[in-house]
């Protein structure tokens, strides 16, 4: 079994899985600057939540460390606040993004008066907080477990794996926990319009791991769920509110619809960093719009009008009245969620 594992640091530099290359060819892309890194999350190298967050904070430090000692505090804080408002822009929805940023500038903030202590900081923080990703998720996978340990097969939309998160992922997690010990539940992958990461990333770590993987387009997920090919889904998330609404990848909320319709449970796995008490449901969580060319021209092939209106939301938003539980590295939730999430994160 091989988990691949999407974000490192090795010779003073990021190293990253090219997941805009995959599943075709296993590129391994080094990041040296901030700008390279911002590049990397906004044209979705990396992603996924968990990751682009440990990504971002990554990125912080290559942003920083090249700044002399000699650097007065003030104007430290200037560009660090500077680079870290960048890094933010470069997706809004995935909350992980803006909490590993807000980590890191708290953490400048209180590690002495010396700016080369900031920097070696800012890098400890950096790896810190990968660490705790992979932590994080085999704790959801553990957490999860019980929920499909007696499942044949789940299905999943987009990519929640490994190749998500620092390692194991977050819905994949107890599917991988699962075969440690020694049950393999079979994972039918949406394909996952517009930019297909089910068919190009979930399968391709699947089969890379050894567990049965079945590609379905996207609308034939109800065709699946009516013939009883699977038990449940599994799903991550981008931003959790406090009353258990989810952001996921577009195309999760019908998914969710079509398992109430089928009365199949409908989980959402996400570790503790992902859920953003501030906001008191859906309705308030930025939804990031994603350039036409992805469906018109996606992948060089021409498949719509080059002048075609076109509507591109990355994400959409499940109504924790779908939800049957979410998961997190702290336990698992179930209604009533508003009440549940506070008792569970405290």
């Amino acid at each position: 079994m091989a988990r691949l594992k999407t974000i490192e640091w090795i010779d003073n530099c990021a190293r990253i899985v090219d997941q805009t290359a995959l599943p075709s060819t296993l590129i391994y892309k080094d990041i040296k600057t901030i700008e390279e890194m911002y590049d990397a999350v906004k044209t979705l190298r990396v992603r996924g939540a968990p990751a682009i967050g440990v990504a971002a904070a990554f990125g912080l430090y290559l942003g920083i460390r090249g700044i002399p000692d000699s650097t007065s505090e003030k104007e430290f804080t200037a560009e660090l606040k500077k680079k870290a408002d960048y890094l933010v822009s470069s997706r809004p929805t995935a909350v992980n993004l803006a909490w590993a940023i807000k980590r890191m500038v708290e953490t400048a903030r209180s590690s002495g008066l010396s700016i080369s202590s900031r920097k070696k900081a800012l890098l400890d923080e950096a790896l810190k907080i990968l660490e705790e990703d992979r932590q994080m998720c085999l704790a959801i996978g553990k957490n999860g477990y019980d929920l499909i340990k007696t499942c044949k097969a789940v299905l999943t939309h987009c990519n929640a794996g490994g190749l998500a998160t620092a390692e194991y992922g977050t819905a994949l997690a107890p599917v991988y926990v699962a075969q440690e010990k020694g049950r393999l539940i079979h994972v039918y992958a949406d394909e996952t319009r517009p930019l297909l990461q089910g068919s190009r990333i979930t399968a391709f770590e699947l089969m890379a791991a050894d567990i049965p993987v079945t590609v379905i387009c996207d609308d034939m997920a109800a065709t699946v769920m009516a013939r009883g090919l699977v038990e449940a889904v599994l799903v991550g998330a981008d931003r959790i509110a406090a009353n258990g609404d989810t952001a996921n990848k577009i195309g999760t909320y019908g998914v969710a619809l079509l398992a109430k319709a089928h009365h199949i449970p409908f989980y959402v796995a996400a570790p503790s960093s992902t859920f953003d008490l501030s906001l008191a449901d859906g309705n308030a969580i930025p939804i990031e719009e994603r350039p036409a060319q992805e469906i018109i021209s996606g992948f060089g092939k021409e498949t719509a009008p080059r002048n075609a209106m076109v509507f591109n939301p990355a994400f959409d938003v499940t109504p924790n009245k779908l939800i049957t539980a979410i998961v997190s590295d702290k336990g698992v939730m179930k209604p009533p969620f508003q009440k549940n999430i506070k008792k569970v994160l405290a």
